[in-house]
């Protein structure tokens, strides 16, 4: 499936900002499941633009607006084509037992991150979710994504951008960032190395008033195939309708749009988000 992908984020600030440093992750990855067919990143103030590859693969974007501004605008533009569903291998079933080196490995992906305490309640939770016995790794980290469906609430607004995994267990509702935070902490806290995917999917059918947005689901490292990943926020394999940008241990390793200035308070923030189906796709 080839996918356009637009995604504009428009600072405007109580005066003016100046010497203003700023990190991007808003280009797609290129992996097994997908290529980023063409990428183009435009500021206004315009500014050169450079990047670097950090810790966890994801291409980063930086630049610096010296001058005096009172709005700043990030505008990415990009094309992306998916693999489709009946060309991706299977997950096997491999027992948690055989997970050995190649987990410890992936020690990052097991342990506690700022949105990610392992704190008790989410030990709990994994408990309710696995109360069955263990499986294989897969089919354990689908029951963990169907429990956190099926036992919290999607409610647009109810938390906010620095909640935590345990906040939104206390709550028992969130959005997509949320669903995967607890998610990841459900999974490592039953020794499945788990990490935070972000980027956006297709909707297949969408209304004149849906508003769109970047998404958020996990991967589960499988020994012997590598990483699966799975949406808890809708139930179900991230397919080739899912676009994948970064990925890291939680939310604060991929904010799309980061950084610092000098100057006044940011008076507003406003995101736009468009995700089709390109023209002349062939399915």
């Amino acid at each position: 499936m080839l996918i356009s992908l637009f995604h504009k984020t428009t600072f405007a600030y109580a005066g003016k900002a100046h010497d203003s440093f700023n990190e991007v992750r808003l280009r797609p990855v290129d992996d097994a499941n997908q290529v980023c067919r063409s990428f183009e990143l435009r500021t206004d103030p315009a500014t050169a633009m450079r990047d670097y590859v950090d810790f966890y693969g994801n291409t980063v974007h930086y630049f610096d607006v010296v001058a005096p501004h009172g709005t700043l605008m990030i505008e990415a533009v990009s094309e992306v084509e998916t693999t489709p569903n009946t060309a991706r291998p299977p997950v096997p079933v491999v027992a948690q037992s055989e997970s050995g080196m190649e987990g410890e490995l992936r020690a990052e992906f097991l342990v506690d991150s700022h949105y990610v305490p392992l704190d008790v309640s989410v030990w709990r939770e994994a408990q309710d979710a696995l109360q069955d016995g263990r499986a294989d790794v897969w089919s354990d980290v689908r029951r963990v994504c169907r429990h956190v469906f099926t036992s919290f609430a999607y409610r647009p607004r109810s938390t906010g951008v620095a909640t935590l995994a345990t906040d939104a267990i206390k709550l028992r509702t969130g959005v997509c960032q949320d669903f995967a935070h607890v998610a990841l902490g459900m999974c490592r806290s039953s020794g499945i190395p788990a990490r935070y995917v972000s980027g956006y999917f297709i909707q297949a059918r969408r209304h004149p008033d849906d508003e769109e947005a970047s998404h958020a689901w996990i991967e589960a490292y499988i020994p012997g195939f590598g990483w699966a990943a799975y949406d808890p926020t809708h139930d179900r394999v991230a397919d080739e309708r899912y676009i994948k940008v970064a990925s890291g241990r939680d939310y604060g390793d991929i904010r799309p749009v980061s950084g610092t200035y000098r100057g006044g308070k940011t008076r507003s923030l406003s995101v736009e988000v468009r995700v089709r189906e390109a023209a002349g796709a062939v399915r």
